[in-house]
């Protein structure tokens, strides 16, 4: 199945927002952007940066410009989004609302423009503190320097997770029955949350 396939189907699964989404769609045809589908909702991208998409809830649907905050806004349309998705704007819209198809066209322009101005805020990494290790994780490392060894090659956040999940046990017979589950995952390279993971 075609991106374009896969958009249609997306249209026909919401059906009470369909009208509106193709009269957004047929705008986002006019440009240069690609059309595809990045976690199950149309997504449209330039040069393979996603520049912004549309997904639909029960009281309302919506436009998403992922660098939106470039954006002038000057119709006061576009709400902030989340802490962590700093550059996010969103158009809503809700039942009955007008699809005003040149003011979205002027947003969707704008929003090309500052793509190729190279606008854009990068994510930030987060950086993990200063790894605090338990006093029976070091003596575990002194008596076992290879065990040690298997630890230091784990990322840092697989080497907090582990020291936090001994360093949280308050009894000390927890956390020695923690140390030893843990002893043949550090091993095998895993981290303590692996198999939460991808699933």
């Amino acid at each position: 199945m075609t991106d374009s396939q896969k958009v249609d189907a997306f249209l026909e699964k919401h059906v009470k927002w369909k009208k509106q989404f193709e009269l957004i769609r047929a705008i986002l045809e006019e440009t240069e952007l690609k059309e595809e589908i990045k976690w199950g909702a149309p997504a449209y991208t330039l040069n393979g940066k996603i520049l912004l998409g549309f997904g639909a809830f029960k009281n309302h649907m919506g436009i998403w410009f992922h660098q939106g905050v470039f954006l002038k806004d000057t119709g006061n349309h576009l709400i902030t989004g989340q802490e962590k998705t700093k550059a996010l704007r969103q158009w809503r819209f809700e039942e009955g609302d007008e699809i005003d198809a040149e003011r979205i066209s002027a947003y969707v322009q704008e929003t090309i423009e500052n793509c190729l101005a190279g606008k854009e805020v990068k994510p930030q990494r987060t950086k993990i503190s200063e790894v605090t290790i338990p006093p029976l994780l070091k003596n575990e490392f002194q008596k076992n320097p290879a065990f040690e060894a298997a630890f230091n090659t784990l990322s840092a956040g697989k080497r907090k997770e582990y020291a936090n999940y001994i360093g949280e046990a308050k009894r000390a017979a927890t956390q020695i029955k923690r140390l030893e589950k843990i002893i043949p995952m550090i091993q095998d390279g895993q981290g303590l949350n692996d198999k939460y993971k991808n699933c």
